[in-house]
């Protein structure tokens, strides 16, 4: 996704709206979590470079500044295909990121660098990922868009539950178990402007677009 797009949804309010059986359907359809008793026991995927999530600035975690994103993957049938989420935790704006030739780090990287790359500086403040393989360029990602990684302790899922939560409403437009390398870039934006234009409970029933809008316009 450009930032075009996300200027778009920012701009251009009411034009679109998730379908009925999206706003009548549950989160998830997950009865319940996955333990987490190993998951102390678990050790980091990319010890050398990494920034944990207890490094990651203060105003993130109040979510009084627009800017910080937390990301991650949702796959495809056996794993042979993804999307890249990225919700705004601020605002709970999505940005969903193309992967068209896979998951792979360089394909990752080059992939993050484009859809963050467009922002104002006052977003692109941090990100906050799991450790999954897939980022193991992150000190490149960083490099290229001056902004810094912050990695989830291991098993630790809830570290990013504005993302978790988005991942549960996208699974209605891209069920598991199904090649998500079928859609093209057109429809993940189709589908992340539905979601930034759905009023939320959270937000006192603004938009997420709404709401980016008002943090930028704050922030300014």
């Amino acid at each position: 996704m450009t930032h075009e797009t996300i200027y778009q949804a920012l701009y251009v309010q009411g034009r679109g709206e998730l379908r009925r059986e999206v706003a009548r359907a549950l989160r998830t359809g997950r009865a319940m979590r996955r333990p987490h008793r190993s998951s102390h026991k678990r050790q980091p995927r990319m010890s050398a470079g990494m920034l944990m999530i207890s490094e990651r600035p203060a105003e993130a975690a109040d979510r009084a500044v627009p800017g910080h994103w937390e990301g991650d993957l949702i796959i495809g049938k056996a794993h042979k295909s993804a999307i890249g989420t990225l919700v705004e935790r601020s605002s709970r704006f999505v940005t969903l990121v193309h992967l068209p030739d896979g998951r792979q780090p360089t394909h990752m990287r080059d992939a993050l660098v484009q859809a963050v790359s467009g922002l104002p500086a006052q977003l692109r403040r941090s990100l906050t990922w799991d450790q999954g393989s897939e980022m193991h360029l992150h000190r490149q990602f960083s490099t290229a868009t001056d902004m810094p990684v912050y990695f989830c302790d291991p098993g630790s899922p809830w570290q990013r539950g504005s993302n978790e939560n988005t991942n549960g409403l996208l699974r209605q437009y891209f069920p598991k178990g199904t090649d998500l390398a079928a859609h093209t870039r057109a429809d993940l934006d189709a589908v992340a402007a539905e979601l930034n234009s759905r009023p939320r409970k959270t937000l006192g029933w603004e938009t997420p677009a709404e709401r980016l809008a008002k943090l930028l316009t704050t922030a300014s």
